[in-house]
């Protein structure tokens, strides 16, 4: 059957052609991807100190032992996290690194997979090379592979977490978390979206599992309270370079603090509106709900407090993916310029105007977060705005070309209307709205 589908065949239809020009992009690239630039490296090699934390943990030497003055790689997991990954440490570092490549690369092509599924997409749709074609093209994956970190795997378990959490089995969605935050704390507002859903199972495992694995880390470690004493206190100093969130620049550029604040307080803000709007008018809209509202929750993470790095982006995909979704905010050109400036792999940098591509390098990832709050605070702020204006806010605030206003009947605020009828898969995706792609 595998050979059959290989088996050259003339396109009789626009996405036959989309689907036998991008395929082979999509593979050879993922292909470059794990195999040449990954297993190639670079001067920054964030797998070195995490081999060396794991090596040390197996040998019952001391863990965190960084020297935070120097700009090298840090290693900054929890105790649970050197439980984790640890047995990595067996093999000897080439190999390990290599290992550690493939099972990221394995976890992203398996997050591209779940990706389709959440949206209801199959790998013989024309989104599937599109979307991989995508994802390996970006700054976010070819340097988690490249500088060989975990992120990845934190991906994977992101969306692990949003089918579970949509099909609310709350236990399981929360043990997928917990095994994230046991590592890392990047999906931990995440629980923000469990809890206004009321779904309070899940804080039992995402809380509890860091949490048992801490305790069985904590007396095969011979330093894990240095992590607490020493590690969290640099975790959130906010340092001047690799450092693309709002303090991060302004220490880097010496902007006041009370204009970093300003900042900080005024996104934040935006950030607050957008939030209620969707909780307020699409909470029951649940793909749309809990995909928009965690690319909200996370850009903002990444953007204002003490460190935001470019290849965090990872983490937003399933909020880039909503634009196949009718009532998407991000169905305009400004969404996608923001989108440029943290996902794409070009740099900025130039011999000719040196300090104009150093500050168009330094601040692109800075301004695309930003650009993107507010691109998304202005279409729900418009949305809003428009539907109060004509009467029509008990319907919610979808525009009237996306779901026309009942003549009569109750209608629950922000319910979703589908396309066309389909049938249900067994999770709260069966109401998403979303382009049709054959």
């Amino acid at each position: 059957m595998l050979l059959r589908q290989l088996e050259p065949r003339t396109a009789r239809t626009t996405a036959e052609v989309i689907k036998f020009a991008l395929w082979p992009f999509a593979v050879m690239t993922v292909l470059n991807r794990v195999f040449i630039k990954a297993v190639n490296g670079f001067i920054t090699d964030d797998f070195r100190p995490v081999y060396q934390a794991s090596l040390d943990f197996l040998n019952g030497r001391p863990v965190y032992t960084a020297n935070f003055d120097s700009v090298d790689p840090h290693y900054l997991y929890y105790p649970s996290g050197t439980l984790l990954i640890a047995p990595v440490a067996v093999l000897d570092y080439e190999k390990a690194r290599w290992l550690f490549i493939l099972l990221n690369a394995v976890a992203i092509i398996a997050a591209w997979y779940l990706l389709l599924r959440l949206f209801r997409f199959t790998v013989s749709s024309v989104v599937a090379p599109v979307l991989l074609f995508a994802m390996f093209m970006s700054e976010t994956v070819i340097n988690t592979l490249v500088f060989t970190n975990v992120n990845g795997c934190i991906l994977l378990a992101e969306l692990i977490f949003l089918h579970l959490l949509l099909k609310r089995r709350d236990l399981w969605a929360g043990a997928a978390l917990g095994l994230s935050i046991a590592v890392k704390p990047t999906l931990a507002p995440l629980l923000l979206i469990a809890l206004v859903r009321g779904q309070w199972k899940v804080f039992i495992t995402a809380l509890g599992v860091p949490l048992v694995l801490t305790a069985i880390a904590w007396p095969m470690s011979k330093d894990p309270e240095k992590f607490f004493t020493r590690t969290a206190h640099y975790l959130f100093e906010t340092r001047d370079y690799f450092n693309s969130s709002i303090p991060g620049n302004g220490e880097y550029y010496g902007v006041q603090p009370w204009l970093v604040w300003f900042m900080r307080l005024g996104m934040g803000v935006l950030v607050a509106i957008s939030l209620w709007l969707l909780y307020r008018y699409y909470r029951d809209d649940e793909l749309f709900f809990v995909c928009t509202a965690s690319g909200v929750l996370l850009t903002a993470v990444f953007l204002l407090p003490s460190l935001g790095q470019m290849y965090y982006s990872m983490m937003l995909f399933p909020f880039l993916m909503t634009v196949v979704l009718r009532n998407s905010v991000l169905r305009n050109w400004p969404a996608w310029l923001a989108v440029f400036g943290f996902m794409s792999y070009d740099k900025w940098l130039s011999d000719r105007w040196q300090h104009i591509g150093r500050d168009l390098e330094y601040l692109r990832i800075t301004f695309g977060w930003g650009l993107l709050l507010v691109v998304v605070f202005c279409v729900l702020g418009d949305r809003y705005l428009a539907a109060r204006r004509e009467g029509r806010l008990a319907f919610g605030i979808d525009p009237t070309w996306i779901k026309p206003v009942p003549t009569g009947g109750a209608a629950t605020p922000g319910a979703s209307v589908p396309d066309s009828p389909e049938p249900a898969n067994g999770s709260a995706t069966t109401t998403a709205k979303r382009i049709s792609v054959e």
